[in-house]
């Protein structure tokens, strides 16, 4: 069963090449082999070793209920005990020892006589290896394990060839947890966030030109000024236009980029206080719709070669931060993922203590790797007060370092105001009300 689940393409042999001792399991094979069940469940297990002994583990029951209740499966150790060998308790075939005072093997002993019966119809004979031999006492295959856990893989965001890597053990203690997770329910969410991003990651053009500031010298042909081209329409003028072009003293366009692109790490600080508890509309909770978000960007950061920091945060006192940096892939498991994603600290809310922790490791970066503009990406709730002496720090550090901010209040208009803290805060902001729409934020995945 393992080999019909895992191999590409298994090869059943049919009863005319088995010996009769097993024609019992060959039936019964064949009719797990062949069932259109069996033929969705090997899209998912053919080449996975995990997946495929998933298979046989949802089918153990039922294979064991058919070998034993089959109806010829007396026979079969009839036929066993007639080619000389038995198995052990351990499960190895040995050869019986030849007593004396038996018939040598390979002769049944005489039966006892018996008294005649009625003659009875005569049935045809199912077919050897035909499903209608063991239809009643073998259960199609259950494919639910199986595709459940990869569903729940995909949508975590997790490389299928990292999880085939895992030993056996490992990886059905990771599948336990995915699917016992705080945020299980909420998977479909999570791998459509994911998704969305990715596809608006596809539609981000780098290097696009921005505001019109002035005149320059150059050899971009695509930002020539119109006297520039007139040139090329007078014969006497191209040789010109060609020296010129060579020598990079063409006039030029000169463009200010009004998005410049981020290179320092990616931060998003995700408010886990009390309220995000609450569901919104369609029953998704406010910290669901923040960690899918986040898990997108952690996606976005991988796929651009910079670190990402996650940094959990209520009161002031509660903060926990989960490093994954670009350079050690390992950092980035599924079970440090998972630890990030299922952490809830509770209590009460404060902006000051993930945005100074936040600063900090920008600070740390620029330091040990020369790199700036880095982007904070704040996800909460709840609207708070900051101290002056602090917000002037702040507007220093940003300044100094170059990183943008960005806002997402989830459920809460009085934070997305124009007058709010978080609005004096951030460089960008917006408010998600409808928390089943993944959309809301795809526009931070053009710009980070």
């Amino acid at each position: 069963m393992f080999l019909a689940a895992y191999k590409t393409g298994p090869r059943l042999r049919g009863p005319e090449e088995m010996p009769a001792s097993r024609l019992v399991q060959q039936r019964v094979v064949a009719s797990l082999v062949e069932s259109p069940d069996f033929a969705v469940l090997r899209r998912e297990s053919a080449g996975d070793p995990y997946a495929a002994a998933l298979t046989v583990l949802a089918q153990a029951s039922a294979l064991r209920r058919s070998l034993e209740r089959a109806p010829d499966a007396r026979d079969a150790r009839d036929a066993r005990r007639q080619e000389g060998r038995t198995p052990d308790p351990a499960g190895r075939a040995e050869a019986v020892p030849h007593n004396p005072g038996q018939p040598p093997p390979g002769q049944l002993p005489p039966r006892a006589p018996q008294a005649p019966q009625a003659p009875q119809a005569p049935q045809a004979p199912a077919a050897p290896g035909a499903p209608g031999a063991v239809r009643q006492v073998a259960a199609p295959p259950a494919p639910g394990e199986a595709r459940e856990e990869a569903a729940l893989v995909r949508a975590w965001g997790m490389d299928p060839g990292e999880l085939e890597r895992l030993p056996y053990d490992e990886r059905a203690r990771l599948a336990e947890r995915l699917r016992t997770s705080r945020l299980a329910r909420w998977a479909e969410l999570i791998g459509r966030f994911r998704r969305m991003a990715d596809g608006e990651r596809a539609r981000k053009v780098e290097n696009t030109t921005g505001e019109l500031v002035g005149v320059t010298l150059g050899d971009d042909l695509s930002r020539l000024i119109p006297s520039e081209l007139a040139h090329l329409g007078l014969p006497e003028l191209r040789a010109v236009f060609a020296a010129r072009y060579a020598a990079g003293e063409l006039m030029l366009y000169e463009s200010q980029d009004e998005r410049p692109r981020g290179r320092g790490a990616v931060i998003a600080c995700v408010d886990t206080s009390h309220s995000m508890y609450e569901a919104g509309p369609g029953g998704v909770t406010r910290e669901a719709w923040a960690k899918a978000c986040a898990l997108a960007l952690l996606d976005q950061a991988r796929h651009a070669g910079r670190d990402f920091v996650g940094i959990l945060f209520s009161a002031a006192d509660k903060v926990r931060v989960f490093r994954f940096p670009a350079g050690e892939p390992g950092t980035a498991g599924p079970g440090r993922v998972l630890d990030f994603a299922e952490s809830f600290l509770g209590g009460g809310t404060s902006y000051q203590a993930p945005l100074s922790a936040a600063g900090e490791l920008l600070e740390e970066e620029f330091a040990h790797a020369a790199r700036t503009r880095g982007d904070i990406v704040m996800l909460t709730d709840d609207e708070c007060e900051v101290t002056e002496e602090w917000m002037r720090g702040w507007r220093d550090a940003k300044r100094r370092l170059g990183f943008r901010v960005f806002g997402v209040a989830i459920g809460a208009p009085r934070a997305a105001e124009a007058d709010s803290v978080l609005d004096a805060l951030c460089d960008n902001l917006r408010s998600v009300e409808d928390l089943t729409d993944v959309h809301a934020a795809a526009d931070l995945f053009r710009v980070i």
